[in-house]
């Protein structure tokens, strides 16, 4: 194991628990802001103090409260990469990749460094003079400069631009692969950590809720933080009625779901909001086999399963009988209502060209797309 972290620190009202362990890996710390990842990776580089707790690397312990081991920044071997990049305003970018090296900076290495990094003719610039793109390759240079054991990603992307920001994380991913560090990358953005990350963690207010692999994690959210933070745009409270129904709060609606031996513990539910059908034979199309359930499904027999699946179906019938349309560049966002007691559900379709939007009357879901949801 490479990196192993179970702290606790209150800031006011606030209380970060955190328990996670990670190996020669790109892990992501997924939350919202204010929940406490920044202050994770601060109390990892040792620039905050936990109250309690234990974190080590590589083996090497960096901080026990109950050993009152505390080892300083500089003696951790942690590369941090701060959201703001925070280069030396009065340092050129040279001097700000010396920074990183110690005392006695290799020059050759130096220039290597800046010539990885791209960032050749820029030598005696000063970071008000750089791009956004180029305060964060010096930034970059300068953290692997220091050969770290470990790399912390702060929201790497944030201040940049769209299309910079797509190009920037190409070249992150290259560098990334080069140096074979394991990194932890911390983000709000599901997209970035979707394509950059092996595993993905959830920290909603303080604590840590889930740890799974990007798929995993993405594609079957466990808890409603891990939903939204996911981006399912469908989320209700939820009342179980028995192991294969639950009565949706919010939109008014009693859901069928595949057989859960544990149902009470469901307390909300989740609908992506491109997974409504407008055909009911689309919605039934592959149901077997895209089964992604968290309890266990009964099942005699093919024909039996059949039934089971159609009658599962025909009870997942949403009438629209109010909708409002959004028009984004290329798709529909549409907003339905079941009745006049119900919540607004999103349904999203994508843009063909040539094709006018039609709203149909009711929208099909296939009971295994429903998203049940834990509290932890």
């Amino acid at each position: 194991m490479v990196l192993q972290v179970q702290i606790k620190k209150k800031l006011g009202e606030f209380q970060l628990d955190v328990s996670f362990e990670m190996e020669q890996e790109v892990f992501a710390i997924l939350g919202a802001s204010g929940c406490g990842k920044s202050m994770t990776l601060k109390c990892i580089a040792g620039i905050e103090t936990p109250d309690e707790g234990r974190i080590v690397l590589n083996n090497r312990v960096l901080y026990d409260s109950q050993k009152k081991i505390n080892l300083p920044p500089q003696k951790r071997k942690v590369g941090y990469m701060f959201q703001d990049y925070a280069l030396f305003p009065s340092m050129t970018v040279e001097k700000n990749i010396m920074a990183g090296m110690g005392k006695k900076p290799d020059i050759k290495l130096v220039q290597r460094y800046i010539q990885q990094f791209c960032l050749t003719g820029l030598e005696k610039h000063y970071p008000a003079q750089l791009s956004g793109g180029q305060k964060q390759r010096v930034a970059m240079a300068r953290m692997i400069a220091s050969e770290p054991d470990l790399l912390l990603l702060d929201e790497p992307f944030s201040a940049l631009d769209t299309y910079l920001k797509w190009e920037m994380e190409q070249e992150m991913r290259d560098v990334l692969a080069k140096v074979g560090k394991p990194v932890l990358f911390v983000s709000h953005n599901r997209d970035e950590v979707y394509r950059m990350c092996h595993k993905v963690s959830c920290i909603n207010n303080g604590r840590m809720e889930v740890v799974e692999p990007v798929k995993e994690f993405f594609h079957n959210p466990k808890t409603r933080a891990a939903a939204i933070l996911s981006g399912c745009k469908n989320i209700s409270t939820a009342e179980v009625i028995d192991e294969t129904h639950v009565k949706a709060v919010g939109w008014n609606i009693i859901l069928t779901i595949p057989y859960q031996s544990e149902a009470g513990r469901i307390k909300s539910v989740g609908i992506r909001a491109h997974n409504f059908h407008k055909d009911r034979e689309e919605a039934k199309k592959n149901i077997s086999s895209e089964n992604r359930l968290q309890g266990n499904v009964v099942q005699k027999n093919i024909e039996q399963e059949n039934i089971a699946q159609e009658s599962m179906i025909e009870e997942n019938v949403f009438q629209i009988k109010e909708y409002r349309i959004l028009e984004d560049p290329f798709e529909w966002n549409i907003s339905f209502r079941v009745d006049e007691q119900s919540g607004w559900i999103q349904w999203k379709i994508a843009k063909r060209e040539g094709e006018p939007l039609e709203i149909p009357k009711e929208l099909y879901l296939k009971s295994t797309d429903v998203l049940l949801l834990e509290e932890r």
